[in-house]
């Protein structure tokens, strides 16, 4: 089953995909929020590239393990997503994932500015990759 995780925020989503045997996480996009949210074209063409059977979206948690104030409204985005592209959705918590990104762009060597416009993916492949590691959580329930 290949699973797309997405990192929505108000401006941009990162966009990261796992492999059919749920194994590895790797990111691909950073569309404007605006293009998934609607659908546009872009968006429908990683669908296409891609097929997934389900999609994974961050949510914001706290440090004390509760949802974030923006996590209604990235329930809200995700569920909209999910009823008009027709896959599933399940939700996991996306907490530190973009600081994690940064860290690891900079030991990579990467400057501030080269990151810009990639940490949403990477970001994005960060909490793909540690849900499979947990055993996908939320997903017995839609197979």
């Amino acid at each position: 089953m290949r699973v797309m995780a997405l990192d929505i925020g108000k401006v941009r989503v990162g966009v990261a995909v796992s492999d059919p045997a749920m194994k590895v996480a790797s990111p691909v996009a950073v569309l404007p929020y605006q293009e998934v949210i609607t659908n546009s074209r872009t968006f429908r063409n990683l669908l296409d590239d891609w097929e997934p059977e389900l999609f994974l979206s961050g949510l914001p948690y706290t440090m004390q393990g509760e949802e974030g104030p923006q996590a209604q409204w990235i329930r809200e985005q995700a569920s909209a997503v999910s009823r008009i592209c027709d896959v599933p959705v399940v939700f996991t918590d996306e907490r530190l994932s973009s600081s994690q990104a940064k860290k690891s762009m900079r030991e990579q060597g990467m400057s501030e500015k080269s990151m810009r416009g990639k940490i949403d993916m990477v970001a994005a492949s960060l909490f793909l990759q540690s849900w499979m590691d947990a055993g996908a959580p939320g997903i017995e329930e839609l197979v």
